[in-house]
């Protein structure tokens, strides 16, 4: 069976010079998308659960979503094109008269990852896109052997 798509998580969130890293992966490969570091921090809050005074902005957008029936269904980082990621957040909402509705947003990768993380959604990866991507298992391995705390 070929699928056309392949589940990921986030295997690790690293600071960088100019953001952060986000190993994004499972047990077959794990690549990279850099984002800035307001949302590794976000995806980093998320994965740890951690409270805050005050909600963020994918908090603000999931208050929205969950007032108006709305949710996560699942995430999918669907193309790379000239070192680009592209995303597509699928939605599920549910009327007052129980219909319900799939919505499919464009969004960047790293706001879908953080709603992913957030409302324990499912991330998968186009299989185009996970075929062009450089397998980075082994610098995360390295990493985490060398005693490099893995923000998970």
């Amino acid at each position: 069976m070929n699928k056309t798509v392949v589940q990921a998580q986030v295997r690790a969130v690293l600071p960088t010079k100019e953001g952060c890293a986000v190993f994004l992966g499972n047990p077959e490969k794990v690549f990279i998308i850099y984002v800035d570091t307001n949302v590794g921090a976000a995806i980093t809050m998320f994965m740890r659960e951690t409270p805050k005074e005050r909600p963020l902005t994918h908090d603000l957008m999931a208050n929205l979503m969950m007032a108006l029936g709305a949710k996560v269904e699942r995430v999918v980082i669907n193309e790379l094109k000239n070192a680009t990621y592209y995303a597509r957040l699928i939605i599920s909402a549910e009327n007052e008269l129980q219909q319900r509705k799939i919505i499919e947003i464009d969004a960047r990768p790293s706001d879908c990852i953080a709603m992913a993380i957030q409302q324990k959604a499912q991330i998968f990866v186009s299989r185009s896109v996970w075929e062009e991507v450089e397998d980075m298992s082994d610098v995360l391995k390295k990493m985490e052997e060398g005693g490099f705390e893995i923000e998970d």
